[in-house]
């Protein structure tokens, strides 16, 4: 008997969904697809186009990256403006700053690596690690985490002399329309599901402002009572905890795929 046999993992991802979705199968497991957030390249270019040309021209003695997703839509837009060499080879010079596996497994992707990466994968913990450096001066150029502005990283940087360089380079739209939304809190309260599975903030966001709209809040909360809630790392732990929904399962490290699958059969395994 595999590990997850006869279990059913709701399933909000959206970029990554079908490798998890295969993932949990080979353990057994039946997916629960409810995609909760499609993500899109900015709809205004200019600021990210501005963006990378100041990149490009050597303009950023440090670069924060806060996701993968945002490291490869602003190299297609580099490519698609003609500066994707140019901003490689800048990125090379720059301290490059990572919060989380995601982003520095991005810059692996284009050979480089990451020279600051977070113990804590949190904007908090990226703070963390910029405290003890002399930041006055210093041009820090920050990708942002969809249209987040992250105020307390950019506040920091600010406080500490930096300037600061922001960019926005995708935003969040919706990836699955209300009714199925509203049915995968129906699967929730009904404990259609054993277990749902959170891969993002965003997800919680988008979850929580359906339930809203709906007057369905009460039922979600019902909902996630009676099902094991298991969030991929600290970010998708504090989006839930700060909306008091219990967290049940997490991986202790090495906040990926791999490791969310392995703690879900560690905690649910096969039904009996």
């Amino acid at each position: 008997m595999r590990a997850l046999s006869g279990r059913t993992i709701a399933l909000p991802e959206s970029r990554e969904l079908d490798r998890l979705a295969e993932m949990l199968a080979a353990e057994g497991a039946t997916a629960l697809r409810c995609p909760l957030v499609a993500i899109k390249d900015a709809p205004d270019q200019a600021p990210v186009e501005t963006w990378l040309r100041a990149l490009a021209a050597g303009g950023m003695d440090d670069v924060v990256f806060l996701t993968g997703e945002g490291l490869r839509r602003l190299l297609a837009a580099a490519d698609r403006i003609g500066v994707r060499a140019e901003a490689i080879a800048a990125l090379g010079r720059a301290r490059k700053v990572t919060r989380g596996p995601k982003p520095a497994r991005a810059l692996h992707e284009i050979g480089l690596a990451s020279d600051l990466p977070a113990a804590v994968p949190t904007s908090a913990g990226v703070i963390d690690e910029l405290r003890a450096l002399d930041l006055r001066g210093r041009r820090v150029g920050v990708q942002l985490y969809g249209e987040e502005p992250n105020r307390p990283l950019v506040d920091f940087l600010d406080q500490a002399g930096a300037r600061v360089l922001a960019v926005a380079p995708y935003v969040y739209a919706s990836g699955s329309d209300d009714a199925a939304v509203a049915d995968l809190i129906s699967a929730l309260a009904d404990a259609r599901v054993d277990a749902i599975a959170f891969t993002s903030a965003s997800q919680v966001d988008r979850l929580w402002q359906v339930a809203t709209a709906a007057g369905a809040e009460a039922r979600l909360r019902e909902g996630l009572g009676r099902v094991r809630v298991a969030a991929i790392g600290p970010i998708v732990d504090e989006a839930l905890a700060a909306r008091g929904v219990r967290i049940d399962i997490m991986p202790e490290k090495a906040f990926v795929m791999r490791r969310l699958v392995d703690a879900l059969a560690a905690a649910l395994g096969p039904r009996a």
